[in-house]
């Protein structure tokens, strides 16, 4: 019998995700695992406790398993629940969780978050960083067409014509290029800006003009490098303009496990016309405008700025999807069959994991714990596992 995999309901305020469907767990079951879900888990994103039972799932009141999976980090109480040498895979974060990362350490749990997954080709079918980026973006969109007071498209009728709104959206990346094709869909005329030069050709293939501003920032793995103070100023400067001339701005920029890059100073929303509004993808990271409030709508001088806090949970079912397939496709590389076998030489296994047998691998989680680095490395094999291994190649050659 295979080892057990727990599904956890989430506790996080407001969150109606869920780690694994139904037909995600049918095809763990069939690879041979057993699955363990704790009551309630996919209620909110509507997937009832019996469709799991139908896929092979046993549903329990506290779950507990070899490898224990969520969406988001788990409270330090529900970590001292969690069975000792077992794995955690969730979005972590872990330089906003040290103390969650520290408690599961000192449980020997093997630590793995999707935030830290290489941005390589190999790796796009099990980037839920991506997937859910691209149910934020989608539902940026929507959240600037719902809070602004006008129209979205150009309207042509007997009582006059109505100009399209225009939509300044701010970082091209996942969650920026779906924000820009569903505003378009809307009928806004969008402009985009982005700091990495190389954005400009997805800006304008998903229906963007792009703004260069003349500063850039070109990072590694697809990310964009922080900027200097006076690129900074620079860019805001810049901006200005831009900002100003908008009806809706929809800010993007995130750099994962850090604060949120400061993008609309107070200045410019006091630039804005009356009415006008920001919607803040980036709220739960600290905000990309100076007077964002994660979950608030906050009003400046007749300018609304919308803190979107944990956008991809208001579409649970479709984000659970993705989310859930995101899951099988990284749990494959750790383990199949029913076993957890991860191969520690593996590029992607080696930089989603943040912790293994109590030593911390992510360099810049341990440097902000204060402790030393542990490289990841095949286990040594035990004495037994040698000679039980010597005993089969014996026994295999002899019959041949």
């Amino acid at each position: 019998m295979g080892m057990k995999i727990a599904l956890f309901r989430e506790s996080r305020p407001g969150e109606t995700r869920v780690a694994l469907t139904p037909d995600a767990v049918k095809a763990l079951v069939a690879d041979g695992w057993q699955v363990e879900v704790e009551r309630g888990a996919g209620h909110l994103a509507h997937f009832d406790d019996e469709s799991y039972v139908a896929a092979g799932a046993t549903v329990v009141g506290a779950a507990a398993g070899d490898v224990n999976l969520r969406v988001n980090a788990p409270t330090l109480d529900e970590v001292a629940t969690l069975k000792e040498g077992s794995l955690h895979l969730s979005f972590l974060s872990p330089l906003l969780a040290l103390d969650v990362v520290k408690s599961l350490n000192d449980r020997n749990v093997t630590i793995v978050s999707f935030d830290l997954l290489p941005r390589i080709s190999r790796a796009q079918y099990m980037d839920a960083l991506s997937s859910q980026s691209t149910v934020s973006g989608y539902r940026a969109a929507l959240a600037g067409a719902t809070y602004l007071d006008r129209f979205f498209p150009l309207l042509t009728t007997a009582a006059g014509t109505i100009r399209p709104a225009k939509v300044l959206v701010m970082g091209v990346g996942v969650a920026g290029l779906q924000a820009i094709a569903t505003a378009k869909r809307l009928g806004a005329r969008v402009r985009a800006y982005d700091v990495r030069s190389a954005a400009k050709e997805e800006a304008e293939s998903a229906g963007a003009t792009f703004v260069q501003l003349g500063v850039t920032a070109e990072g590694t793995g697809g990310y964009a490098r922080a900027l200097t103070d006076e690129e900074l100023r620079q860019q805001q400067d810049a901006l200005l303009s831009e900002v100003a001339g908008s009806d809706v701005i929809i800010t993007t920029a995130a750099v994962p496990g850090r604060k949120a890059p400061i993008l609309v100073t107070t200045a410019m929303v006091e630039a804005m016309a009356e009415g006008s509004l920001i919607i803040d993808m980036a709220a739960d990271g600290g905000g990309n405008c100076e007077l964002t409030k994660a979950g608030e709508v906050v009003e400046h001088q007749g300018v609304r700025v919308v803190g979107l806090s944990n956008p991809p949970a208001e579409m649970g079912t479709h984000a659970s999807f993705l989310y859930a397939n995101n899951v099988l496709k990284l749990l494959g590389l750790f383990g199949t069959k029913g076993e957890l076998a991860p191969d520690w030489s593996d590029e992607i296994v080696m930089g989603v994991t943040i912790a293994r047998d109590g030593g911390i691998a992510h360099v810049p989680t341990a440097e902000a714990l204060g402790v030393t680095p542990t490289p990841l490395t095949p286990p040594v094999a035990t004495a037994t596992e040698t000679t039980d291994a010597t005993d089969a190649t014996d026994a295999k050659e002899s019959t041949t």
